[in-house]
């Protein structure tokens, strides 16, 4: 059972903040496979309204709410913040945020639609900028900051990039501006909101977790010290040259390569030194995320020497798969020890165990629906009737986190109805 160190109730933000982004981000994932259905093979051309759609759905909708439920629950666990009034910060994130995403999948779709891009421009702009500012403000704050703080700073000061960028890109698109630099910025959006926000969130988490959850050796300090500066640095100095020498992304996405497939060995190689010899289906989706981020950086590495278009579609496949994977692995972590630990922390004599809040043979089911998926995004590039398939184990894989958060929700509240309390005033003789 995960150690309650360093975490208190006072510390903890109320449940319903965590479990509210993580149910949003499973309606989102929802709504990607029935995209999927309708857009078909057609995803997998990223010049194309239908990819630009699915990708947004799937990097806003499902990647941000899911990591946004994280960060609301781990920066006072693995950073020492602590968020004052989370309910209203969260509220004050997730009905705007939810709104924008909604309007800009509309105003891609649509024609005429410059009152909805600048609707979602001033819901996402708001809601993400406000948070983004809040939380760097706290973490800017502390004395001492450990190698999870300090490159969770780091993916804050991106995601606020990633937004700036993209309300340029709006901008450029509807008028606004003469959008010279559209295609340089693009790929700087792009860079970022991938490298910068997924991956550097995913690294700078795991020198914690992972040690933390799965009882693995440290990450070397060198490792944890210069991993999340680099790519940030790396990332900050080809969005500016780049505007200028827009070759400059061939040798950064060269060095990515390089930083992140690294990461991917190293870790995969940490989880085979782990000390607790049991194995549960969330190490199977930290390694089926860490293979796909090494098969991804190998197949990016491809497409600067061939340009193929299926090589492209399976490098996005595989980051996808890299990003759901550990996302899904941390969400079996946290969904079940909240609902423990908060039952727990009230005094409540049943509270249910992590077990009993989410089985794993209830995991395990999961792993290997996600993993199909995957398989069949994959070969519907060779046979495109499998993405009618891919569609609907999306549907089914993000119902099933769906129902997670709704029955351990449910549990925790039947719980506080009838479980019975420890009496604090009892005398023992």
């Amino acid at each position: 059972m995960p150690s309650q160190n360093g975490l208190s109730l006072d510390q903890a933000p109320p449940i319903s903040v965590v479990f509210r982004f993580f149910f949003v981000g499973s309606l989102f994932g929802i709504l990607s496979g029935i995209f999927v259905l309708f857009f078909q093979n057609a995803i997998f051309n990223s010049h194309n309204t239908e990819a630009i759609i699915l990708t947004h759905t799937l990097t806003l909708g499902v990647m941000l709410s899911f990591m946004f439920a994280a960060l609301f629950q781990m920066l006072p666990v693995i950073a020492g913040v602590k968020l004052t009034s989370p309910v209203l910060k969260s509220n004050l994130l997730l009905y705007p945020f939810t709104l924008g995403i909604i309007s800009l999948l509309f105003a891609f779709n649509l024609t005429n639609t410059s009152w909805l891009f600048f609707l979602a421009s001033v819901l996402l702009g708001a809601s993400l900028l406000g948070i983004v500012i809040i939380m760097l403000k706290n973490l800017f704050s502390l004395e001492n900051h450990t190698a999870s703080s300090k490159g969770i700073t780091y993916t804050l000061l991106s995601l606020g990039i990633v937004v700036l960028f993209s309300l340029y890109l709006i901008s450029a698109l509807t008028g606004l501006t003469e959008g010279s630099s559209y295609s340089q910025i693009k790929e700087a959006h792009y860079s970022f909101g991938l490298y910068g926000w997924i991956a550097l969130l995913i690294i700078s988490i795991s020198f914690q977790v992972i040690e933390m959850f799965y009882v693995t050796p440290s990450y070397p300090k060198l490792v944890t010290k210069f991993m999340p500066l680099a790519l940030f640095s790396l990332l900050l100095v080809s969005s500016i040259v780049g505007i200028f020498y827009p070759n400059i992304w061939i040798l950064t996405d060269i060095l990515l390569a390089l930083l992140l497939g690294s990461y991917a060995l190293f870790t995969l190689k940490i989880f085979t030194q782990r000390k607790r010899p049991l194995t549960d289906a969330t190490v199977w989706f930290w390694r089926l995320g860490l293979s796909s981020l090494l098969v991804s950086m190998l197949l990016l590495l491809l497409t600067l020497f061939i340009n193929n278009a299926s090589i492209k579609a399976l490098s996005y496949i595989a980051f996808t798969s890299f990003g759901l994977s550990i996302v899904f692995a941390m969400f079996y972590k946290i969904v079940p020890f909240l609902t423990w630990f908060h039952l727990n922390s009230q005094g409540y004599i049943a509270a249910p165990m992590m077990h009993n809040v989410i089985h794993p043979k209830t995991v395990m089911k999961h792993l290997y629906i996600h993993t199909v998926t995957i398989v069949s995004f994959i070969l519907s590039l060779f046979i495109p009737q499998f993405i009618f398939l891919a569609g609907l184990l999306t549907i089914l894989s993000f119902g099933w986190a769906g129902y997670q958060v709704a029955n351990a929700h449910l549990l925790y509240k039947k719980t506080q109805k009838t479980g019975k309390k420890f009496n604090m005033g009892m005398n023992y003789t």
